[in-house]
């Protein structure tokens, strides 16, 4: 999978029946990807029953769906949001994680 120009991506782990995976990618997904959020860290999706997507290491194994994991350059985890808690916070909630790593990974460019 070819990384986007910064590097991140944000994989959401989902399964099979989950009403709040059927509810986000029927509501938000399609208006993600058309996003400032969207180009800084496409969204890409995984089974919680599957294997990981190749080169995509994570601290622990998600046990809930849907998660959101922010995925670095290297395809290591750097943060992740646990469940979707609705509209209202999960866009300032990923916006922060997406910050907090374009600004990690800016500080570690520099030395």
């Amino acid at each position: 999978m070819a990384d986007p120009a910064g590097g991140l991506r944000l994989l959401m782990i989902e399964q099979s029946g989950c009403s709040y995976c059927v509810a986000f990618n029927r509501d938000i997904a399609p208006i993600y990807e058309k996003t400032e959020l969207g180009a800084a860290a496409p969204l890409f999706h995984a089974d919680l029953r599957e294997d990981m997507p190749d080169g995509v290491s994570l601290a622990s194994k998600p046990f809930v769906t849907p998660t959101f994991i922010l995925i670095g350059p290297d395809g290591q985890e750097l943060s992740r949001l646990t469940g979707f808690p609705g509209e209202d916070f999960f866009w300032p909630f990923v916006e922060d994680m997406i910050t907090q790593a374009q600004e990690s990974l800016d500080q570690s460019a520099l030395n």
